[in-house]
C-alpha cells in the first residue's frame, strides 16, 4: 500500500502523521485494505492534497466520506471519473451552478479534477470507506487528520472560501476563523436536502465574487 503526500502538505500535517492516533489509524486502513475492498484505491486516498498544494487552496468544499460502490470513489469529495454516471448530490451542484451561471453543467460528466487544479481543495472529512458500507471508517482517526488541515488553513492563511453544506460539514464552521476568510453555509446538495436552502444559496458566484475582490483569480466552475 504505497501512499504519498503532496510536500507542502506533508509538513504543515507532519505532527500528525507523527502521532499515536495516525499510527492507529495507518494500521486500521492498512489491514482493511488487505482484508476486504475499501475505496478510494490506496493511491488515491491523499488525492484532494496532492492536486491542490498548501498554498494553492482558495476554496474548501467539504464532503463526508468517499463514495462507497464500484468505480466512484477517486479521492475528490462530490467527484467520479469520467463514465461513472453523476451522483443525485452531484447533480444537483451543476443544477446549482446552470441556475447561477445560465449554463447548461447537465451535459458535463462528474470529474472535478479541473476545481481541485484551480485551487478547490475537495475534502472528505474521512478518506477511506469500506465497499458498500457508508460512513464505516468514520471514528477511527480520520476526522482528526482532516480537522487539522482546515485549521492549518484557517490559521496560516487568508481570503479562503469555505463551502459548508449540510450539517455534518456545517460542524466545521467552528474551527476556521471568520475574519480572515468566508465561510458560505447552507443545506446539502442530496435530493434529501436540496430543496431546504441549497438550491438558491448562490455560493458559486459569492465564492467567485469574494476572490475577485481580494485579488484572487476566480474559478472556472
Amino acid at each position: 500500500m504505497t501512499v504519498k503526500i503532496e510536500e507542502s502538505w506533508r509538513q504543515i500535517l507532519q505532527p500528525q502523521f507523527d502521532s499515536t492516533y495516525f499510527e492507529l489509524l495507518t494500521d486500521y486502513v492498512r489491514r482493511a485494505y488487505q482484508q476486504s475492498v475499501v475505496y478510494p484505491p490506496a493511491s488515491k486516498i491523499f488525492e484532494a492534497f496532492n492536486r491542490t498544494p498548501f498554498d494553492q487552496v482558495k476554496v474548501v468544499i467539504l464532503g463526508q466520506d468517499p463514495y462507497h460502490e464500484p468505480g466512484q470513489a477517486h479521492g475528490l469529495c462530490f467527484s467520479v471519473q469520467p463514465g461513472v454516471q453523476v451522483p443525485p448530490s452531484l447533480v444537483n451542484i451543476y443544477k446549482e451552478l446552470s441556475d447561477e451561471y445560465h449554463l447548461d453543467y447537465s451535459v458535463r460528466n462528474g470529474d472535478l479534477t479541473h476545481w481541485a487544479n484551480q485551487g478547490v481543495l475537495l475534502l472528505n472529512a474521512t478518506l477511506t470507506v469500506q465497499a458498500g458500507q457508508a460512513g464505516s471508517h468514520q471514528g477511527k482517526g480520520w476526522e482528526t487528520f482532516t480537522d487539522a488541515a482546515i485549521t492549518a488553513l484557517s490559521q496560516q492563511r487568508e481570503h479562503i472560501v469555505f463551502l459548508l453544506w449540510g450539517g455534518y460539514a456545517r460542524q466545521k464552521s467552528r474551527i476556521i476563523d471568520h475574519t480572515r476568510h468566508l465561510v458560505l453555509e447552507s443545506a446539502h446538495p442530496s435530493p434529501l436536502s436540496a430543496y431546504r436552502g441549497f438550491f438558491g444559496n448562490g455560493h458559486f458566484l459569492r465564492t467567485n465574487q469574494y476572490l475577485q475582490q481580494h485579488g484572487i483569480a476566480p474559478i472556472q466552475w
